[in-house]
């Protein structure tokens, strides 16, 4: 591996990171881990915080309290898991469904503008590239 390479991907993902985080206030009412909570929800079906912790690689406490701010906001309910009286899923409410769905629609305008200059080919790119990327920390 070349430094130079590795230099630039890093500032270069950290600029991103700060970019990114820095306009979610703008975008919409959801913050990120509220979206990707939502967004897991509602394309997998019910889940169990244990089961969401693992997805996202956080500790079950930290998704806990997210999920807890979900149900309080009215974005998710709890259902009881048939198997053990115990156990509880949670699932996307109309609410939940629907804030996701505004703020995924905000957030696709912006990367449609600011991705509006490149060609499709640089774009399935990208996308290809940074779904690898992605896929690197589950190994």
């Amino acid at each position: 591996m070349h430094e130079h390479s590795m230099e630039t991907i890093e500032i270069e993902l950290a600029i991103l990171a700060r970019r990114l985080t820095s306009n979610d206030k703008k975008v919409g009412n959801l913050d990120r881990s509220a979206y990707l909570l939502l967004h897991q929800i509602s394309a997998h079906g019910s889940a169990g915080v244990k089961a969401l912790a693992e997805e996202f690689h956080l500790d079950i406490s930290t998704v806990s309290r997210q999920t807890a701010a979900l149900e309080q906001k009215g974005y998710a309910r709890k259902i009881p898991d048939p198997s053990d009286g115990r156990a509880y899923s949670l699932e996307i409410t109309d609410k939940g469904a629907k804030q996701l769905h505004q703020y995924k629609q905000a957030r696709m305008a912006r990367v449609k503008e600011l991705l509006k200059h490149w060609s499709e080919d640089e774009r399935q790119l990208f996308g290809n590239l940074l779904t690898k990327f992605n896929r690197t920390f589950i190994d």
